[in-house]
């Protein structure tokens, strides 16, 4: 998810967004290793980019992914205006993570997943919660 562009806040940044996004990135590769360690267990097809870096078409139908020209414009960025489009993005990409948690939540199947997608929820509430007082939002 945002591996890569951790990267980016290196000097600019305020402290508070830099370390939040080095925490989403702890907390979000184990759970990426987990779902892609599910995936190849039923015989399926793990996304190619299993760091979660691959915001191709392919990932459209996905709420919250964040596109080519999003990425583009993000590395563009620097200082307050990367950390803003940064934290927007990612509360836009953690609204839909746990839009899709609750799906799985109310229809899943598999203990496990609806496990991690309660934990989920809780986790990227609260994330969302940060990142936008950090944006000077209150959430709404």
């Amino acid at each position: 998810m945002c591996a890569g562009v951790v990267g980016g806040f290196a000097g600019d940044a305020r402290a508070g967004a830099k370390d939040l996004a080095a925490r989403v990135e702890k907390a979000q590769d184990p759970e990426i290793r987990t779902m892609t360690g599910w995936l190849e267990q039923w015989g399926e097809d793990a996304p190619e980019s299993a760091d979660g870096m691959d915001h191709s078409a392919g990932h459209s139908g996905m709420p919250g992914m964040m596109g080519g020209e999003d990425m583009a414009e993000l590395e563009k960025s620097e200082g307050k205006a990367f950390d803003t489009k940064f934290l927007a993005l990612m509360v836009e990409h953690h609204e839909g993570a746990v839009k899709m948690a609750g799906v799985e939540k109310s229809k899943g199947r598999y203990g496990p997943a609806k496990t991690m997608a309660d934990d989920i929820v809780t986790a990227q509430n609260a994330e969302i919660g940060e990142m936008n007082k950090l944006l000077g939002k209150s959430r709404g």
